[in-house]
């Protein structure tokens, strides 16, 4: 995406990004540059996407997690992160608001995409993270969420559905801002 002519962030990606992040206009510049050397096709692939997430996590099996980020991520859904999509993901994850780090949860474990998370997505996703976790510090979990599954009971327990219900984007954000186990719940943050 941008002017591939020039080397430059088009004018109109730049405004979009400056009216939708916390970015300046120096920045998203010094980011357009970073990503064309590091993609010079403007793109990211999953493949490459996965191979610099694992990176992250050196003593963890983060191939499952990097791909239900990168589908996050992927909003037009065309199999690669274009630099929008790359700032917005890095806008969202790191310096956006509560709120909108909770929305982009949301899309993470709306795995289908319909607009509802499913105890079985919960889950899915709860599966993900836990391969993250070094198996150093899985001893340490208490007992109610030392397996995948019983975090995943867990944390749907938060939203107080049954197994067969469903929990809309309002309902997610609001039960985890009520809720800080939730909050820890739906991520892993690695051992200081």
């Amino acid at each position: 995406m941008g002017n591939s002519k020039s080397g430059a962030v088009s004018k109109e990606i730049l405004e979009d990004l400056k009216l939708h992040t916390k970015f300046t206009e120096t920045e998203i510049a010094q980011w357009y540059e970073n990503f064309k050397k590091q993609c010079p096709e403007g793109r990211i692939t999953k493949e490459e996407f996965q191979s610099i997430y694992t990176r992250f996590f050196p003593e963890s099996d983060a191939q499952t997690y990097a791909q239900h980020v990168f589908r996050s991520f992927d909003t037009n859904e065309d199999g690669t992160l274009d630099f929008k999509e790359y700032i917005i993901a890095l806008h969202m994850t790191s310096t956006g608001k509560t709120t909108s780090k909770l929305e982009w949860a949301f899309s993470l474990f709306d795995v289908d995409r319909n607009g509802y998370i499913t105890k079985s997505e919960v889950k899915e996703i709860c599966t993900a993270i836990f391969k993250l976790i070094p198996k150093d510090e899985l001893a340490a979990l208490a007992e109610d969420e030392n397996t995948a599954e019983k975090r995943a009971n867990k944390l749907w327990k938060v939203f107080e559905k049954g197994d067969n219900e469903r929990v809309a984007e309002g309902e997610f954000i609001q039960g985890v801002l009520d809720n800080e186990d939730a909050l820890r719940l739906i991520q892993y943050s690695p051992a200081k």
